[in-house]
């Protein structure tokens, strides 16, 4: 017996009766959400993040097509399918939602076979893509996310903070004389040398919200949208401790006997005349300190309060 959660569909339909005869379609075998108007949908699709939504075209104050569009320019919510839903049958209907970013059109009244067939396909493809998206953007050997998914993840953020005026910070992390390590261990020790420094990033960030990515070779990363800079520089001591702690043999090191990591930590506060790499640059020169420092330690920087 499987133990997945049901798939959750929102339906959105300014006819609540209309919304009924969906969910008896739906519900035995999805979870069901609903809204009566475009406002609430879009609150529902960002905080919920649905994995289908059947969508009304015509409601009042905001139609179909306006919360497509806004679903589709919103990166938590762009890749969620939708599929219109019209009491109209005209061609040139269907090419406008397509053209939006719709993946199908159903047509009122609905039929429940053809409903629950539409739903079943489209949930099906978006597992598939999810599946694929997620093999992509996750680095092979340590299973967090790869320098894609960071790039990805440090300008989306970037972004936000622009339109939030919240400070970003970011942590460079560079496992201590790793060629050694390789050299004296071998690679398939390396390897679960820097898959144990992967597990201590990812499981000690505080939120959702943060980020712990392979950045490449014996580098990784952590984004931490809406940190100022002293909460970024103690939560980076406290991941070198966590890792120091796992006491990992390391005698041919010169920061300790253990596995240790330098750390640069930088903070900004992003505005439209900036750009993400600058916060690369701050907290690599950070790192680059660290390891001149003598290794084993992290430094870092406060760019937020200088302009």
């Amino acid at each position: 017996m499987s133990n997945e959660l049901p798939a959750t569909v929102l339906v959105v339909d300014d006819m609540i009766e209309n919304i009924e005869i969906l969910n008896w379609i739906l519900a035995d075998d999805y979870r069901v959400l609903f809204a009566t108007n475009g406002a609430d949908a879009l609150t529902i699709a960002r905080e919920q993040r649905p994995d289908l939504i059947l969508l009304d075209v015509l409601m009042p104050e905001m139609t179909g097509y306006d919360v497509c569009k806004q679903l589709k320019q919103d990166t938590l919510t762009q890749d969620i399918p939708v599929l219109f839903l019209t009491a109209k049958d005209q061609k040139e209907d269907e090419e406008i939602g397509l053209g939006l970013g719709a993946v199908d059109y159903l047509t009122k009244p609905a039929r429940a076979s053809i409903v629950r067939l539409r739903v079943k396909i489209h949930l099906e493809l978006k597992r598939y893509r999810d599946t694929l998206t997620a093999l992509s953007i996750t680095d092979s050997l340590t299973g967090i996310p790869n320098r894609r998914r960071f790039d990805e993840f440090l300008r989306d953020e970037w972004m936000r903070a622009v339109r939030s005026k919240a400070p970003l910070s970011l942590i460079m992390v560079d496992v201590d004389c790793f060629k050694a390590y390789n050299d004296h261990f071998g690679h398939a020790a390396g390897d679960r040398c820097l898959k144990t420094v992967a597990q201590v990033l990812e499981k000690g960030l505080l939120r959702r919200t943060d980020l712990a990515a392979r950045y490449g070779g014996e580098e990784f990363a952590c984004v931490l949208p809406a940190t100022d800079h002293s909460g970024a520089l103690s939560l980076a001591e406290q991941l070198r401790e966590q890792i120091v702690a796992r006491r990992c043999d390391h005698p041919f090191s010169s920061a300790g006997p253990f596995v240790t990591v330098s750390m640069g930590v930088a903070t900004l506060r992003p505005d439209p005349h900036t750009e993400p790499d600058m916060l690369i640059e701050l907290a690599d020169r950070r790192l680059y300190q660290a390891k001149r420092a003598g290794r084993n330690r992290a430094i870092g920087e406060d760019g937020a309060t200088s302009a």
